[in-house]
């Protein structure tokens, strides 16, 4: 395990003993959060995106202002609807902040999970062409995307510009260089994934995944990410990807942590989401000793380099920051962390 991250879904709501009582309280705790998570040690600061819910949504504001406040975190999404966005206006998005964060960012985007509404892109002004899918308009934003992080020109200049351009066709500026290479996809299934190597992103596996096989989920997801390193070194990739996967962990360490998490054992559980049969993880939650155990033997935590631990956001910052730190503390380093 080289990197160890946290992952906020940026809930809020005025109910008793949430902290994140308004959008605002969200955004600000967010950025909070990521400083202490640096102060800590921690390698990355991810967001959650969700459209039309008390949820973190519009992520480069967040993006660029946690890139100001910090200097060595890195700082990612996981993940971006693409369904949603235009991918031109993005990559300018994506591009400033990530020159504001000095090339730290790390942008995990998908086709995206089930929203609060019934086809929310539509109100976004998108729908996918006649015969495709809202997936395949999803990877269809993603290739557009993927080919103007480039830096290529494209676009014809204006013969009479109001300022003078540099010779050729012009591409979106700002351009970030190095962006495109540090781009994922957040994969439920094998074939999507194998998908994403064969585009050159880095992978993004969560919580939860398409049950194809029936075995344990941490048994099909190190599979899964087995599956996406042979389609990168078939497809010929000069560098060497990245793997992320995100879990609930909690090291109980003191008594608010046993009275928050400390009610016994969970197992993966299995459902049906957008019609597919799907398997979702276990959560962790255990003395420091006990989960060193029980993490060396998921699979997947042993595939991936990189390791998102999902934070509970609404019991605030110190909380949280507690959580990372007893991760850190007493459980990482016996995982291989650094």
């Amino acid at each position: 395990m080289k990197k160890i991250g946290f992952l906020s879904f940026g809930h809020w709501s005025p109910s008793p003993g949430s902290q994140t009582r308004s959008a605002r309280d969200t955004l600000l705790q967010s950025i909070d959060l990521a400083v202490a998570a640096e102060e800590l040690g921690a390698d990355g600061a991810y967001f959650r995106v969700h459209h039309f819910a008390r949820q973190l949504a519009s992520p480069f504001p967040l993006l660029a202002a946690v890139g100001a406040r910090t200097k060595r975190i890195e700082i990612g999404t996981a993940v971006i609807d693409m369904r949603y966005e235009n991918p031109l206006y993005m990559a300018e998005d994506a591009g400033a902040a990530d020159l504001i964060a000095g090339g730290r960012l790390q942008l995990g985007i998908s086709r995206g999970s089930p929203e609060q509404v019934i086809d929310g892109w539509r109100y976004f002004g998108y729908q996918p062409q006649e015969g495709q899918s809202d997936a395949d308009m999803a990877r269809q934003h993603t290739e557009v995307f993927l080919d103007v992080l480039r830096g290529e020109g494209f676009a014809q200049p204006n013969p009479r510009p109001m300022f003078p351009n540099p010779p050729g066709l012009l591409r979106l500026e700002p351009h970030s260089e190095g962006l495109r290479e540090r781009i994922w996809w957040g994969s439920a299934s094998d074939s999507t994934a194998v998908w994403a190597a064969r585009q050159g992103m880095n992978l993004q596996s969560s919580t939860l995944k398409e049950d194809e096989t029936g075995e344990p989920f941490h048994v099909q997801q190190a599979r899964q990410i087995r599956r996406y390193r042979e389609a990168w070194t078939e497809a010929g990739h000069a560098r060497a990807p990245r793997v992320s996967v995100s879990r609930s962990i909690f090291a109980l360490v003191d008594d608010r942590d046993r009275a928050y998490f400390g009610r016994g054992k969970e197992g993966d559980q299995v459902g049906i989401i957008d019609n597919m049969r799907a398997i979702f993880g276990r959560s962790y939650a255990a003395e420091p000793d006990r989960l060193v155990e029980e993490l060396r033997a998921d699979e997947a935590i042993a595939e991936a380099d990189t390791l998102l631990l999902t934070v509970p956001n609404q019991l605030g910052v110190d909380y949280n920051a507690h959580v990372i730190e007893a991760i850190l503390k007493h459980v990482a380093p016996a995982l291989g962390w650094r």
